[in-house]
């Protein structure tokens, strides 16, 4: 098994949306993938006929695609194992479940819903705290280890309904080696006889992705701890059908937890915090309901994966921000935690942020200018690479640098009432007043660095001194008394516009002063 190459493989099941904590098992697989050399494979498990939701295979490939994670073999790119999807393995499931009955390690059981229900009353009336069907309950039940051959046979050539379940033995150890949580003890005695193949012909997970693990010679199952629990029955499965020896080691992740870390991070946590939970937006086929997508809110792909990346890991050093082949280099189990993850929405605006800053302003001027028109804003590229120079570092999204660049399209209506008690005296009336004629008679380029010149110039000869007045000269240009750099600002604005605003503001605040 050790000399084997490295192959994992992630196996979504087509019911909805991919939450987070599956992109997280996704990234997980992709980063120890790829730093050991080896293989990552896609398979879908949709024997849940029931639960298949469409549209929901094409959301999954997307949503990969979207963050960077490559796939090997799967349902789009094909590969020596397929098919990829389970609900095309039907045939070749059957064939082991009627093995481990042929060898007495499963049985056919033709329990009815009532009977089943009937068996769960028992129990709870004798107090049993939880109801199994196992090597207890099992014989006074409807299967073949209580029916005779004949009566068994009888049954399955009629037609009637039935399961196979696994036949569990009592008194039993199962022990495996998790690479996260270390060695795992569970006794027989605690794991019930599951059903291996359903009354339909299709397989449980139980059955199908042992068998496909096997088959596709997967070295290393790495998935949610919501699994643990299963893993025991799984290591039996291996056991049973003689595939021990080249049983995958396990790797359990911590869940992801709400925003205040008490409990599991579901979709209602997301929808009443007003964040995304999904990689992709995804509107319900039936119903019609949207979900919030990292992509649509305006998160960047490595942004978000580097995020989730950090969500139960991290490389021991001070490092937060990494590169996908950053990710890969330093991705260990050793440094994956056991305990739960909070899922920090505000950390997930940092790392945006982040990466945001590091966007060449190309790239943000040409995703910019359909949201510029979208807002009704007529402008210019050379006007917007230089309002993305402004705000760029400013801002957690690109969408935001729309909204907090409107001031430059649209003079002050309303004034920051606390810096114009604070500022706006005769001291800064007169300055900006002495400004504003400078900029009449000022004929240079009207270009940040002369224009901080020109007034530095004309608080000199004022005799007042820059410090004093440059909130309330910002008052005047943009209404607010903080932001960006107000000498870019003003280069952007354009001098006539600059005017307009300086001779405004000193006219409504000086008369709204008076008045007071």
């Amino acid at each position: 098994m050790n000399n084997q190459p490295v192959r994992v493989r992630f196996a979504p099941s087509p019911t909805g949306p991919l939450h987070a904590g599956g992109v997280r098992t996704a990234l997980y697989n992709y980063l120890f993938a790829r730093q050991q050399g080896g293989q990552m494979l896609l398979r879908i498990e949709d024997t849940d006929q029931n639960r298949y939701v469409p549209g929901a295979e094409a959301y999954i490939l997307e949503a990969l695609e979207w963050l960077g994670i490559q796939i090997d073999e799967g349902p789009q790119q094909g590969g020596p194992h397929a098919p990829y999807r389970q609900s095309e393995r039907k045939e070749m499931y059957r064939e082991y479940a009627e093995r481990l009955v042929q060898e007495g390690k499963a049985y056919y059981a033709f329990d009815t819903t009532e009977q089943l229900d009937e068996m769960r009353k028992r129990m709870e009336a004798a107090k049993v705290a939880a109801v199994q069907y196992n090597a207890i309950t099992r014989l006074e039940m409807t299967n073949s280890l209580t029916l005779s051959p004949e009566e068994t046979k009888a049954r399955l050539e009629s037609g009637e309904a039935y399961v196979i379940r696994m036949k569990i033995m009592p008194k039993e150890e199962v022990r495996f080696n998790d690479l996260i949580r270390g060695w795992v003890v569970v006794h027989s005695s605690q794991i019930d006889d599951k059903v291996l193949l359903k009354s339909d012909g299709m397989p449980t997970y139980h059955l199908a992705n042992i068998v496909d693990d096997h088959l596709m010679g997967i070295t290393h199952v790495i998935r949610g701890e919501e699994w643990l629990p299963s893993a025991p029955l799984h290591v039996l499965l291996y056991r049973y059908l003689g595939w021990e020896s080249t049983m995958p080691q396990f790797a359990h992740l911590p869940l992801l937890l709400k925003p205040d870390g008490n409990g599991k991070l579901s979709k209602r946590d997301a929808d009443l915090g007003g964040f995304p939970i999904f990689p992709l937006e995804w509107t319900d086929p039936v119903t019609g309901d949207k979900a919030r997508g990292f992509r649509e809110e305006g998160y960047l792909p490595g942004a978000t994966a580097n995020f989730l990346a950090l969500l139960g890991w991290n490389a021991g050093t001070e490092q937060e921000i990494f590169s996908m082949d950053e990710l890969i280099s330093s991705f260990s189990f050793e440094r994956v935690h056991k305990a739960g993850a909070r899922f920090d929405i505000q950390k997930a605006n940092w790392f945006n942020q982040q990466y945001l800053k590091q966007l060449d302003d190309s790239v943000i001027v040409e995703e910019l200018k359909p949201l510029f028109k979208n807002s009704g804003i007529d402008i210019n590229q050379s006007q917007i690479a230089q309002i993305v120079h402004l705000l760029k570092d400013r801002v957690h999204f690109t969408k935001e640098i729309v909204s907090e660049s409107l001031f430059l399209f649209h003079a002050p209506e309303v004034y920051d009432q606390d810096v114009v008690i604070k500022k706006w005296n005769e001291e800064a009336v007169n300055a900006i007043s002495g400004f504003k004629d400078a900029l009449v008679a000022f004929e240079g380029d009207f270009v940040a660095h002369d224009i901080k010149e020109l007034l530095s110039a004309t608080m000199d000869s004022l005799g007042i001194k820059m410090g004093k007045i440059m909130q309330a000269l910002r008052l005047a240009v943009t209404g607010a008394g903080a932001g960006p750099d107000l000498m870019i600002i003003m280069e952007i604005l354009g001098k006539e516009e600059v005017v307009k605003r300086l001779e405004s503001a000193v006219n409504r605040l000086s008369a709204q002063i008076r008045l007071a």
